[in-house]
């Protein structure tokens, strides 16, 4: 599904280039789940910023799903993240003035698909997560899990091929955090690729390929522990 060929990113600061990747080259395949671990400022977030759409490399080639999508538009690269891909984050992202049914209906919105199915394929996704009680609970009714699943839930309704997840686990407790993942492990089986970005081993543990970055360079690439996080929780 995704084929990363060189990818680099650099920034100017002064007259200094920063290098954050370096000849980056990563292969992720359909269905697979993975976990992209480093240090603070090793690079992994701009990594899956950009396997994400979220961010352009400034040198190399990115195909997804066989396409090279390295010089897409701003425009172009929007739907494919609109379409193809759901996204999960650490501080959830909810809008705090929208309940959670509308929350999850927003992703749809830019869609271009219409109310009722809107609503219909918002309230299945929260049935999914679990949250059918709490469709129209707004964010600060909701607990921190409670609230990652809604995330979850959006993540989710356009039916996308990859989900990208970054330090998913980082504001939750450890019993919310076990159950987070085990939905990871549910989409995945389901076949939903996933990519987990996080500095906890016992998360990473759930995926099946663990990649390590350090210098914005990947080190090391390990087959995962498959489940292993459930004794250690």
């Amino acid at each position: 599904m995704i084929e990363l060929i060189g990818i680099t990113k650099s920034y100017q600061i002064g007259k200094e280039s920063i290098d954050i990747l370096k000849n980056i080259h990563l292969e992720i395949n359909d269905g697979e789940f993975v976990a992209i671990m480093g240090p603070s400022g090793s690079g992994k977030s701009t990594l899956m910023n950009i396997i994400g759409c979220l961010d352009r490399p400034t040198s190399g080639t990115y195909l997804f799903d066989g396409e090279d999508i390295s010089t897409y538009k701003d425009q172009q690269l929007a739907k494919i993240r609109n379409v193809a891909i759901g996204f999960v984050f650490q501080q959830f992202q909810l809008l705090p003035r929208l309940n959670a049914l509308k929350n999850v209906e927003l992703p749809m919105i830019y869609a271009g698909i219409g109310k009722k199915e809107r609503e219909q394929r918002a309230k299945e996704a929260l049935e999914k997560v679990g949250l059918s009680d709490r469709m129209h609970h707004m964010p600060n009714e909701l607990s921190g899990g409670q609230k990652q699943r809604v995330a979850i839930a959006r993540a989710i309704v356009n039916h996308p091929k990859l989900i990208l997840a970054d330090e998913p686990t980082g504001a939750l407790d450890t019993k919310t955090s076990f159950a987070i993942m085990e939905q990871f492990t549910e989409l995945n089986q389901e076949g939903t690729t996933v990519v987990v970005v996080t500095h906890e081993q016992e998360v990473a543990d759930y995926a099946k390929r663990v990649i390590f970055v350090r210098d914005g360079m990947i080190t090391n690439v390990e087959t995962g522990g498959e489940g292993d996080i459930h004794e250690s929780y």
